[in-house]
């Protein structure tokens, strides 16, 4: 078998066999805790309600902590605090909060002189919170009535529990780049989250809707303020003092995403080169835990695979160009195309299949999440080809500002409303 028959089989073998290891961990994660439990809307009694603070740092969200702060009041939790962390916003978002704590009790206000970034914020937020528990969510996130009650179910069922992701659902659905990330977090991002927990390792908690407790962020070191993507770095830290990290579907949280090719860019460059920074840091960390080892090999396949893509579509290319000369398109690499044929139809209907099981796993959680099938053949197309381009991208950063720190953050794309 010569390389290019290695390199062509990694490319449609990869994310074939790892559709089917995350579609296994997803059907075993329902059948072992979903299939029984009760819907989102209506959580059981708890043997006990203990208070929980909410940490939502803000920087320059005065256009949408009314939303925010709105569903917040609507929480359906005896006792739980809210601590708005105005990270030297230059809008009116300082002076908006202060006005609010009038009408809202539950409220408290941290202001922060400078723009610090938000790992700094999340640090001043829980020094400042009086609960153990800590839920946080971002400024423009609609945190679900019932999501705190099942984060503290999650939480007692096991003392190891040391951090939480919850389930992000998309709200903006005005572009196609919209309607297809609602199937993106269902068939890729929850059917992932569910297989890691399954598994006993956790990549990263969403940043827009997670929860700690206290004793496990000390344990590892607090939030890094030269984080660039927060939520991988201190999941990993967490993991790696000994703390488990686990999946909750049924605490929901309503988002924002980018709806522009531009926006979405700049988010997934983010992603891609902050994982990659965390990846490269904790290498010297996972004798301490093994279990870790599958989670950041497959990350690092991950990333070969887009080189491999792209190797093959550059080979293609030139196939191409040499066939108007005469040449045989298959010359230099036989069997390679962009148009799926043979392996790669196979693989369309893999993930097709993946889409299926998901998207039926995920209609408890959002009514109608079904019909998001429809835009999912334009994923391979639109996301495939982004994650490939960030990851290639992002990792080449990574490496060259590895040890900077990244102090501060802008306003994201939070798409067309």
């Amino acid at each position: 078998m010569s390389y290019h028959d290695l390199i062509a089989a990694f490319c449609f073998g990869y994310p074939f066999v790892m559709s089917f290891y995350w579609m296994s961990g997803g059907v075993l994660y329902h059948w072992l805790r979903g299939r029984h439990e009760p819907r989102p809307d209506a959580p059981p009694k708890l043997e006990s309600y203990p208070a929980v603070s909410i940490l939502v740092p803000c920087h320059n969200e005065e256009d949408q902590l009314a939303e925010t702060l709105g569903a917040l009041t609507l929480i359906d939790y005896p006792h739980y605090e809210v601590v708005a962390i105005n990270d030297g916003s230059t809008d009116r978002t300082g002076p908006w909060l202060d006005a609010i704590t009038a009408t809202m009790p539950q409220l408290r206000v941290v202001h922060l002189e400078s723009n610090q970034g938000k790992s700094t914020a999340l640090n001043a937020g829980a020094l400042a919170a009086r609960h153990e528990l800590l839920v946080c969510i971002d400024g423009d996130a609609l945190l679900d009535p019932h999501a705190l009650t099942w984060i503290v179910r999650r939480f007692q069922t096991d003392a190891r529990i040391g951090g939480l992701t919850g389930n992000p659902r998309i709200r903006n659905r005005a572009t196609l780049l919209g309607r297809v990330q609602v199937g993106e977090f269902s068939s890729i991002v929850g059917l992932i989250k569910r297989a890691q927990t399954v598994y006993g390792s956790t990549f990263t908690v969403s940043g827009v809707i997670c929860a700690f407790r206290k004793r496990a962020l000390q344990e590892a070191g607090w939030w890094s303020r030269g984080a660039l993507t927060d939520d991988v770095d201190i999941s990993w830290r967490v993991q790696l003092a000994g703390w488990r990290i686990v999946f909750e579907p049924k605490a929901l949280c309503w988002i924002l995403m980018p709806e522009t090719f531009r926006g979405l860019w700049r988010q997934r460059l983010r992603w891609a080169e902050g994982g990659s920074t965390v990846m490269l840091k904790v290498l010297p960390q996972l004798h301490k835990r093994p279990r870790m080892l599958p989670v950041w090999l497959n990350y690092f396949a991950a990333v070969f695979w887009s080189y491999a893509m792209a190797l093959g579509v550059l080979v293609w290319g030139a196939s191409a160009l040499l066939s108007l000369w005469g040449h045989d398109l298959q010359t230099l690499w036989p069997g390679f195309g962009v148009i799926p044929q043979g392996w790669g139809e196979v693989l369309a209907l893999t993930y097709l299949v993946q889409a299926v099981v998901s998207a039926r796993i995920d209609e408890r959680f959002e009514q109608g999440v079904s019909r998001s099938l429809f835009w999912l053949p334009w994923y391979p197309l639109a996301f495939w080809v982004l994650q490939a381009l960030t990851s290639m991208v992002g990792f080449w950063r990574a490496v060259l500002t590895l040890g900077r720190t990244h102090g501060t953050w802008i306003s994201p794309d939070r798409g067309l409303r």
